[in-house]
């Protein structure tokens, strides 16, 4: 399994990137690096923060084929996100996890003060049944990519932050390839502070909003095979 990592440092310094780069939702207020300023750091990160696979999509299909899991044909694809997002639903109703569907992605944030302690990246005792459905559902789906993104609140220094991120994320992982879910399939990434969902922080269920895993699913589509031939 692949294990990335940006730092905030290291996106305010490539390739002449500064905070100058960032836009402002005006519907949600989040500040986001815009699109512009990614081109500028020649696409070397600029993937992960649009949404795309975590690594890269040809070399994580070259490992999905050789771990021997198969693809979904192009016209199959909708109807098999379709039923995989309404079991995740379905299955996860009250855990606290949010099932958001992006075009033929789906995205399971979980947030944090369910998922793990204040400061800790061991999940929680009480979230695994929630966690156990959740892997039940990605293996009856296998045909996936799974990257999980770890994201952690202001509180603290960047660097603990990243450090905290990455081993949430990691956590998440491992839980999931021990209910059977392939390492082919998964890879994960820590962001530290960098993405704050809730911004200005000014209450405690902004700093609980912040502290977050997200899962981020992809259907594996022969179209993607094919490239990766």
């Amino acid at each position: 399994m692949k294990t990335m990592t940006i730092k905030l440092a290291a996106l305010a310094t490539l390739g002449g990137l500064t905070l100058a780069g960032c836009v402002t939702d005006p519907v949600t207020g989040e500040k986001k690096i815009s699109k512009a300023a990614i081109g500028g750091v020649g696409g070397a990160l600029g993937g992960y923060l649009l949404g795309d696979l975590i690594g890269g999509k040809h070399s994580r299909t070259e490992e999905i084929v050789g771990a021997g899991i198969g693809a979904v044909a192009g016209a199959g694809v909708g109807y098999y996100m379709d039923q995989q997002e309404k079991k995740l639903r379905e299955r996860t109703a009250g855990t606290g996890i949010d099932v958001e569907r992006q075009g033929d992605q789906l995205v399971l944030n979980m947030p944090g003060d369910v998922t793990f302690d204040y400061n800790s990246a061991l999940v929680k005792s009480q979230f695994r049944s929630a966690l156990d459905s959740v892997a039940s559902t990605l293996a009856e789906y296998p045909s996936t990519y799974i990257d999980v993104y770890g994201h952690t609140d202001s509180t603290g220094s960047d660097s603990y932050n990243q450090g905290l991120s990455e081993r949430r994320a990691s956590s998440v992982a491992d839980y999931l390839a021990g209910r059977g879910i392939q390492r082919a399939r998964m890879a994960t990434m820590g962001y530290g502070e960098s993405q704050l969902k809730c911004s200005p922080e000014r209450s405690e269920a902004d700093y609980q909003c912040n502290r977050r895993v997200e899962i981020r699913i992809a259907p594996v589509t022969q179209n993607d095979v094919n490239n990766a031939g």
